[in-house]
């Protein structure tokens, strides 16, 4: 049944296609299919994650279809990116399918119904067995903002509470100026000001927080990265979000238009970042491996190259939910191959 929905959404452009996914799914209702192995569980960040595949950002924008996302196997599931005010994004059409290279290229630009709207639905969404699940809230600013480190302020304080991680997302290409918080004074800054933020709230000053960084900082920014995370207490770090590269041999039509290129061709430009931020932080931060996963040896590649976790988008709208499943008893074979007891043993092998 998958396979023929999947076939009928690809006739329809890329946008139109994850509507009708979204609403699907909001009334399909889902029975969980969560056993897993206890050799794909760890506790990390203060949280035990059943598995180490989540589902990234950008798939679930406003907190609607998560239960149906952990009915598919998920560990863990992260919703947003979420800005304080609602916005329409940049124009269209914004998301390619690269589907020669299993690749897409989106210019989406935040688009997302607003703090106020996806609180609501994060709070809909709270009963026993939804409470007993890892949720991640991916924050950004507005388009428009005066001072985007004040909407970062206002979102981990509005939201916080409801999520059992936050993520900073300081490296789409889509939102004008927003990589230049990488660079060193400015995520130094931003970074003090959102733990002292995060500390000061009695509801959420356990919350980790996590910073997603793009694959395409150079060896100076990484290390300045490692060292200002470090010395701050950052509880761990997303490797990575989508890059605007295009030295890869791409071979769709689409190759060249504007936007982050995620999926296939990101797979070996975010593991080098893996391997180079786990060395420079001497594994001493959790890190989240994304770019590029459509099997269980590419998870299991990401985790060798310094990844805890690991999250995927892209192959969902290739490979379908089924793929959940598939990875994970790959990921069990591969473990087991190599004689190790549960997969934290394996994170850094390569490295």
């Amino acid at each position: 049944m998958y396979n023929f929905t999947l076939n009928i959404l690809r006739l329809l452009p890329p946008e139109i296609a994850h509507s009708i996914t979204i609403k699907t799914l909001k009334y399909l209702r889902l029975k969980s299919k969560n056993f897993d192995d206890q050799i794909l569980s760890q506790h990390i960040l203060g949280l035990d994650f059943p598995n180490p595949i989540g589902l990234a950002a950008g798939f679930d924008k406003n907190a609607e279809v998560m239960n149906s996302m952990f009915s598919f196997g998920f560990g863990f599931v992260e919703v947003g990116t979420v800005t304080p005010m609602p916005q329409y994004g940049n124009t269209k059409p914004r998301v390619f399918r690269l589907t020669e290279d299993k690749a897409i290229i989106n210019s989406l630009g935040f688009n997302n119904n607003g703090s106020k709207k996806i609180k609501k639905n994060l709070n809909n969404n709270r009963n026993a067995e939804f409470n007993n699940k890892i949720i991640g809230i991916n924050i950004g600013k507005n388009k428009n903002s005066i001072n985007a480190i004040d909407d970062y302020l206002y979102l981990i304080q509005d939201l916080g509470h409801l999520a059992s991680y936050i993520t900073v997302n300081i490296s789409s290409p889509n939102t004008a100026g927003l990589r230049d918080m990488q660079l060193r004074g400015n995520i130094e800054k931003l970074i003090k000001k959102i733990v002292k933020k995060r500390d000061e709230i009695d509801s959420i000053n356990n919350k980790p927080i996590l910073i997603k960084l793009s694959p395409d900082l150079n060896e100076d920014q990484l290390r300045d990265i490692a060292l200002i995370s470090l010395a701050n207490n950052i509880d761990g770090l997303i490797l990575t979000n989508t890059t605007t590269n295009r030295n890869q041999k791409l071979l769709s039509q689409y190759k060249n238009k504007n936007g982050g290129l995620s999926g296939q061709p990101l797979f070996e430009r975010s593991n080098q970042t893996l391997r180079k931020m786990f060395t420079l932080t001497n594994g001493q931060i959790p890190l989240i491996g994304v770019g590029g996963i459509f099997s269980g040896s590419d998870c299991y590649a990401k985790i060798k190259s310094g990844a805890s976790l690991v999250q995927l988008y892209t192959s969902l709208v290739y490979s379908g939910p089924g793929l959940i499943s598939k990875i994970k008893n790959e990921l069990i074979d591969l473990i087991k191959t190599d004689g190790y007891k549960n997969i934290s043993e394996v994170i850094g092998k390569s490295v």
